[in-house]
């Protein structure tokens, strides 16, 4: 049931400000009764490689019919769309600035409209800086409440979202070259090769100038020392045990990152 659906926000604005609150109070004021679930208020200011990675990775995790609204936004004011999308397995609200690319990497879009129905907004007129507010917490509520997406705009077509230009992982020989896709709060630094790729393989990675070895946990290596093994997402990340690789290395996001593959274990 449409009352039923849940509503998730992403965004970067902390929780020093009123900003989450007052997104919040907007979505209750249009229906009460429904569930807000927030990912995370955390991404750092304007980085949409780490909201696109944060979103990815916690979508499959809810019900179908969730509604999620991410609002990373540096074009906020600008010429760049507001968007809402149906999904198979539920709907996506923000800018169209790429947030959405590993979401819809994985799953089937049937729908997309441009938020151009100024009725479904919280004032006809939006803020220049503020359309989490006035557009996209709005409409998101007004899905859960079941209003249909082509009344909230225009239908565009769905192969002119706009997605990040990510870099590829690519295999020559026995090295994978792949990147920094995210940095967590612990220093952890996550890349986008798999840890499917490497299963039953002997392999190290190569960056910052550093040659990590590939571990299965981190109590295989010393206290402060760096490791790279398969983290909860999947993917191969490299850490320090007790410490944090980001301050260590000092690398950061689309940094280079080499799997060197050894033997067969």
């Amino acid at each position: 049931m449409p009352g039923d659906r849940l509503i998730t926000l992403l965004t970067d604005f902390g929780l020093q400000d009123n900003y989450v609150g007052v997104m919040k109070g907007v979505i209750a004021r249009i229906n009460p009764d429904l569930n807000i679930i927030d990912i995370t208020h955390d991404i750092p200011p304007q980085n949409l490689d780490a909201a696109n990675f944060c979103l990815m990775t916690a979508y499959p995790y809810f019900p179908s019919g969730t509604i999620h609204v991410a609002v990373v936004d540096p074009g906020v004011g600008t010429q760049r769309k507001a968007v809402a999308i149906e999904l198979l397995t539920g709907f996506l609200v923000g800018p169209d600035n790429g947030i959405f690319t590993g979401v819809l990497d994985h799953e089937k879009i049937t729908m997309a409209v441009e938020l151009t129905n100024p009725e479904y907004w919280l004032k006809p007129e939006s803020s220049a800086t503020f359309h989490g507010r006035d557009i996209f917490a709005p409409v998101g509520a007004r899905l859960a409440a079941g209003t249909p997406l082509l009344k909230l705009g225009m239908e565009i077509d769905p192969v002119t979202l706009t997605r990040l230009d990510l870099p590829a992982c690519t295999r020559s020989d026995d090295v994978i070259t792949g990147y920094i896709q995210y940095i967590d709060r612990f220093g952890t630094l996550v890349t986008n090769i798999t840890g499917t790729s490497v299963k039953d393989l002997q392999w190290s990675v190569t960056t910052g100038g550093q040659i990590i070895p590939g571990c299965k946990t981190y109590g295989n290596t010393r206290p402060g020392g760096l490791l790279a093994l398969e983290g909860g997402h999947g993917f191969i990340e490299i850490a320090v045990n007790g410490g944090s690789a980001n301050s260590l290395l000092e690398i950061g996001y689309r940094s280079p990152v080499h799997l060197v593959i050894k033997q067969k274990i």
